[in-house]
C-alpha cells in the first residue's frame, strides 16, 4: 500500500508542477512572483508528504535570514523543497542542464539560480563565481551541494572545492546544513517511508577560513551531523560505509 501511495504522490506533483508552472507562468515577470510561486509548490509537496505518505518535515537549528553561503548535504528532492522554505530567499547552484528544463529552468532563472556547466571543473568554478557576482544584486542566501549530486544515505563522495571558492569569493559566511532525508524520500525509486525527515543548519564558518581547513571543517561537520541524524531514523551510516569499503577490496 505505501508503495502504491508513493507512486501516486510522485505523478501528482510532477503534474502539478506542470500545471501550476502554467497557471503561474505570468508571475514570471517578477522574481517575487516567481519566489512566490515556487514557495506554494515546496509547500504543498511537504504538506502532501505528510498527510499521504507520512513524512514530517523538520527544520532545526537557527535559519539564516542574512546573505550566506548555505553548504548543504543533498540526499534527494525533499531537502530541496525543505531549504526552500525555510529561508527567506534561496538562490541554489545548478547543473546547467536544468536550465533547460520546462518549468523547473524557467522559475530557476527568474529566482537568480546560478546554472554550472561540470563539465571541466576548472572553467566550471570560473564561470560559477562570475555568475555568483553578476548575481549579487539579487539579494538571498545561496545555496550550494558540496559533493555536487545527490548523495544516498551510507554512500560517500568527495566534497568539491567549488564552495570554498564560492566561499573565499563572496566573502560571506558559510552555513553547512545537514540532513536525513534520503532514508526516507531516496534519490531513486518510487517509494518513500514515513519518519521525520530533518534540515539542520548548523553553526556557520566565518569568513576568512583558510582552503584546506574550510573544506576540512565542513566536510566534518556535515558528515557528523548527517550521520547522527540519519541514526536517529535506525540508519548507522558509518558501518554501512565501512562495510561498503570492506566488500569492495
Amino acid at each position: 500500500m505505501q508503495w502504491l501511495k508513493s507512486l501516486i504522490f510522485v505523478i501528482y506533483i510532477y503534474l502539478f508542477m506542470a500545471v501550476w508552472g502554467i497557471v503561474c507562468f505570468p508571475l514570471l515577470l517578477h522574481p517575487k512572483g516567481a519566489r512566490w510561486v515556487c514557495n506554494v509548490y515546496a509547500g504543498h509537496v511537504i504538506w502532501l508528504a505528510r498527510v499521504m505518505l507520512g513524512i514530517r518535515s523538520e527544520v532545526r537549528g537557527p535559519v539564516p535570514t542574512d546573505e550566506v553561503v548555505i553548504a548543504a548535504k543533498h540526499q534527494s528532492f525533499l531537502d530541496i523543497m525543505i531549504i526552500y522554505r525555510a529561508v527567506p530567499a534561496a538562490k541554489f547552484i545548478m547543473k546547467r542542464e536544468l536550465i533547460y528544463t520546462p518549468f523547473i529552468g524557467q522559475y530557476a532563472w527568474r529566482l537568480g539560480c546560478v546554472p554550472v556547466n561540470r563539465g571541466k571543473r576548472g572553467q566550471a568554478i570560473a564561470k560559477m563565481i562570475a555568475d555568483v557576482k553578476k548575481g549579487a544584486a539579487q539579494p538571498g542566501q545561496l545555496v550550494i551541494y558540496s559533493q555536487g549530486t545527490r548523495v544516498a544515505p551510507g554512500d560517500y563522495k568527495p566534497y568539491k572545492i567549488g564552495t570554498a571558492a564560492i566561499y573565499r569569493e563572496t566573502g560571506m559566511p558559510c552555513v553547512p546544513a545537514a540532513t536525513n532525508v534520503g532514508l526516507l524520500w531516496p534519490r531513486k525509486g518510487i517509494l518513500r517511508k514515513p519518519g521525520v525527515a530533518v534540515v539542520e543548519f548548523l553553526d556557520p564558518i566565518p569568513p576568512g577560513v583558510e582552503k584546506a581547513e574550510f573544506m576540512a571543517r565542513l566536510e566534518k561537520t556535515v558528515e557528523a551531523k548527517s550521520n547522527a541524524l540519519m541514526k536517529e531514523l535506525g540508519f548507522d551510516a558509518e558501518s554501512h560505509l565501512v562495510e561498503s569499503a570492506k566488500r569492495s577490496v
